[in-house]
């Protein structure tokens, strides 16, 4: 599921100043290695059995390498996807998602943005 209306998408910000703030907020990054993309990831456990939720922000390198930290990166609409157990994550739009984890989801990802505006290009 798509997470609009954020302020987080299109916003452009130095990997380096980048993987700070989204380390503050508890979203690692992921572990693929990439020369122009990037993921990071945020883990909201479920009490439901062998379900876990993440959300799910990409970017895209405009300049530079993501490998030697010099990149500049475009980020893309956050994502909310759900962990099937031991399938893996699906992101499409035929979830069903619970209303209190969507108000969830929205306020981490709105007080993300706030902090990447502070240092947005």
């Amino acid at each position: 599921m798509k997470i609009e209306n954020t302020g987080i998408d299109n916003k452009v910000v130095d990997i380096l100043a980048l993987n700070r703030i989204m380390g503050q907020h508890a979203f690692i990054l992921g572990e693929s290695w990439d020369y122009d993309r990037v993921t990071y990831d945020y883990k909201i456990n479920s009490q439901e059995k062998n379900v876990t939720y993440y959300i799910r922000i990409l970017g895209e390198a405009l300049e530079g390498d993501v490998d030697t930290k010099t990149a500049v990166i475009k980020l893309k609409t956050p994502l909310l996807g759900k962990h099937y157990y031991p399938f893996g994550v699906e992101y499409g739009e035929d979830e069903n998602f619970p209303k209190n984890l969507v108000e969830r989801v929205n306020k981490i990802v709105t007080t993300l943005n706030g902090d990447l505006e502070k240092i947005t290009q």
